[in-house]
């Protein structure tokens, strides 16, 4: 631990948050003196986040906390682009509303995390398309393309990796890394955003904004990144074999949502109550220390913490009692998964995707396969077995920790 003066690096280091920095000490004295604005962006290709972005939200959360303020960067205008870190292909491009209608729903996730207002430390949501859109081609290339190099340019990993592995990449997506430089700049002149964010695979991007604000404008800026999150079991944060874990419960349950966390590695919990919960030091401590079956106690308050923060205590409460007639009393618990069958009844198969337990037809008929699925309490393995509820549900488990319910 590094003896930081300010409230926000401290707290930042203490739970884990802190890969990278720019400038530590300049940034730790800043914090230390006055409120910061400190950005981060975040896609709008989807409806929801997933937890693979929590880190990052939590990241602003603890901006708040420490009485500095969040900028929420949405990025209208770059999502049309689309981000080629990390990736092999081109992303499918969105219309406008769609793209409307993704900012809109993931603005009610930010909601439960921080305080939005028009004080010195309350949260706000910008969209860079405002001024993206904005940007002429020519005035773009005068302003903005001088001080990149095609030189420096093809060194950034997002370039190198893609090229590396013979994928091809669009003149389009070479452009994302000076609209999103562009972006630092632009919060920083207009704003006052001293501070971006954001995951490891940023640190290109991060620097890169920096070293434009200072060249255009003089602008002293900094930049921090997170470590690349992974489970103890090295699977990326936000996937499982179902799918995305998606923070909107429009995309997932409460209860799938609450047993996400109820299943993490015991290696993980003192790591993710840090990192996810605002539960105190010496609490986090007492609970990780935990050994035997009583670590799954830990895991329970880390599922009630975590899912009380993104959905509310409710569906918190209500995951828990489901968990416990389901697991503990062997009842059905009413906020389990659910699929409904018509009139004619519904296939295990398409039953197992609805409910979210496959991903496509062949990992259920592998599960079948398996011996995996049960309905009714009653093994079954043939794909072509046909679910018909009556009046009262019928329960569909997959192992031991998923369950749904097939109505009619």
């Amino acid at each position: 631990m590094t003896n930081y003066k300010s409230d926000l690096l401290r707290l930042l280091d203490e739970r884990g948050y802190i890969h990278q920095t720019t400038d530590a000490e300049g940034l730790d004295a800043l914090a230390a003196k006055q409120v910061v604005p400190g950005y981060i962006g975040f896609d709008a290709t989807a409806p929801s986040l997933h937890v693979g972005s929590l880190v990052q939200i939590m990241m602003l959360r603890r901006l708040q906390q420490t009485g500095h303020k969040p900028v929420v960067l949405m990025g209208g205008g770059t999502t049309r682009i689309g981000d080629p870190t990390g990736r092999d292909e081109s992303r499918k491009m969105l219309s406008d509303d769609m793209i409307a209608a993704n900012i809109a729903s993931i603005f009610s996730i930010f909601e439960r995390y921080l305080t939005f207002g028009d004080g010195p430390t309350d949260a706000v949501m910008v969209d860079n398309q405002d001024w993206l859109g904005q940007l002429g081609y020519i005035e773009l290339l005068q302003e903005v393309g001088t001080h990149f190099t095609i030189n420096r340019m093809m060194t950034f990993d997002s370039v190198k990796l893609r090229l590396d592995r013979e994928q091809p990449m669009t003149f389009l997506e070479f452009n994302y890394m000076i609209l999103q430089g562009y972006d630092f700049r632009h919060l920083s002149k207009d704003m006052g955003v001293r501070l971006q964010m954001g995951g490891s695979d940023q640190w290109g991007n991060i620097v890169n904004g920096m070293e434009l604000g200072r060249r255009m404008d003089g602008a002293d800026l900094y930049g921090l990144t997170t470590p690349l999150l992974t489970t103890a079991a090295g699977a990326k944060m936000g996937k499982t074999a179902a799918g995305a874990v998606w923070l909107n419960p429009e995309q997932l349950s409460h209860f799938d949502y609450w047993q996400y966390w109820r299943n993490c590695d015991d290696r993980d919990v003192g790591k993710f109550l840090k990192l996810f919960t605002d539960l105190p030091l010496d609490e986090i401590a007492r609970l990780e220390a935990l050994q035997g079956a009583e670590i799954n106690e830990a895991k329970k308050i880390l599922a009630n913490e975590a899912t009380a923060m993104c959905r509310g205590a409710d569906a918190a409460k209500a995951a828990l009692e489901t968990a416990s007639q389901t697991f503990e009393k062997g009842q059905i618990g009413g906020d389990l998964p659910q699929a409904v069958a018509p009139a004619e009844g519904i296939s295990v198969v398409d039953a197992l995707r609805e409910l979210g337990f496959a991903a496509s037809n062949k990992e259920a008929r592998r599960k079948l396969d398996e011996g995996a699925v049960k309905v009714g309490g009653e093994v079954v393995r043939d794909p072509q077995h046909l679910i018909l509820p009556g009046a009262d549900a019928i329960a569909v488990s997959l192992g031991s920790k998923k369950h749904g319910l097939v109505t009619r």
